[in-house]
């Protein structure tokens, strides 16, 4: 987020938070890319703003509800605040449970493919109308198809990444095997070590397809241990997801610090996998 844009958005949170009876004379920053995440001070309440017409964070609020209510490992809503949306200055907050962090923060393996699978567990058991991660996969074909929004991407890069995400967008959906509600995106950034043990955060980038999907956000060794994994198809959306998130790398508006060098890092791994598996990106 600009720096004067996290101002004001700074100031939306604080003031929110004042408004329903919240002290809050500081605000760390905890987290900025298009979404501002603070802690707001001495209140302890985490505090997550964006442009209002960025956010579908309506969504996220009654979606957390709903899989806490399942039993699902979530971040909890701030109990202090009534739990919806506040705007504010062109801005949408929402409050959010603090959780200090447990030191050591590595997670293992065997403990993320358990919550993960809790997770999934309770998702099951909520109807909610959500994107399909194909969905998703089209919006990284039509980024990399506008050069004026990528164009710092080189023509043979562009076609590796196009290419790459069509072929695996139409093999793994050929596959036709179990789809559910997903988190999205459950990468170790989106997940807190806490003392109410591993909670998943983030909860907008929600869509339907298999669990391997999710499974390729998380580090190689989680789906060692996940029950019933489909190590082909997984291996399939490790490499869609690789492609995915390099796209978004090459967005002219990216904001991701040091972004561009893991763009083409992970150029090369992609090319490295495609090899390493017999995949051909232009079938």
């Amino acid at each position: 987020m600009k720096a004067s844009e996290a101002r004001r958005a700074v100031a939306a949170a604080r003031s929110t938070a004042s408004a329903l009876g919240l002290t809050a004379d500081d605000a760390l920053v905890l987290h900025d890319s298009n979404k501002l995440t603070l802690r707001l001070l001495p209140c302890d309440v985490l505090a997550r703003v964006a442009p209002v017409a960025q956010q579908i964070a309506q969504f996220e609020v009654e979606l957390a509800q709903r899989l806490a209510e399942s039993g699902c490992p979530v971040a909890a809503l701030e109990p202090r605040a009534e739990p919806r949306v506040h705007e504010r200055d062109g801005f949408a907050v929402t409050l959010w449970t603090y959780y200090e962090p447990v030191t050591p923060r590595e997670v293992a393996p065997a403990d993320y493919a358990t919550a993960l699978e809790l997770l999934h567990t309770g998702m099951r058991k909520v109807d909610v109308p959500t994107p399909h991660f194909t969905d998703r996969v089209e919006q990284a074909q039509q980024l990399v198809a506008n050069r004026d929004r990528t164009p710092a991407l080189a023509d043979a890069d562009r076609e590796l990444l196009g290419d790459t995400l069509r072929s695996l967008r139409r093999a793994i959906g050929e596959r036709g095997g179990a789809e559910q509600l997903l988190h999205g995106e459950p990468h170790p950034g989106n997940v807190l070590t806490t003392q109410n043990g591993l909670l998943f955060i983030d909860l907008e980038t929600c869509c339907r397809g298999p669990v391997e999907f999710d499974l390729a956000h998380a580090p190689e060794e989680v789906g060692e241990h996940y029950p019933g994994v489909d190590q082909d198809l997984l291996r399939e959306c490790r490499i869609l997801v690789l492609a995915m998130i390099t796209t978004w790398r090459w967005d002219r508006d990216d904001q991701l610090p040091d972004g561009r060098r893991l763009a083409t890092e992970w150029l090369r791994q992609i090319r490295a996998a495609l090899d390493r598996k017999g995949l051909d990106s232009h079938g």
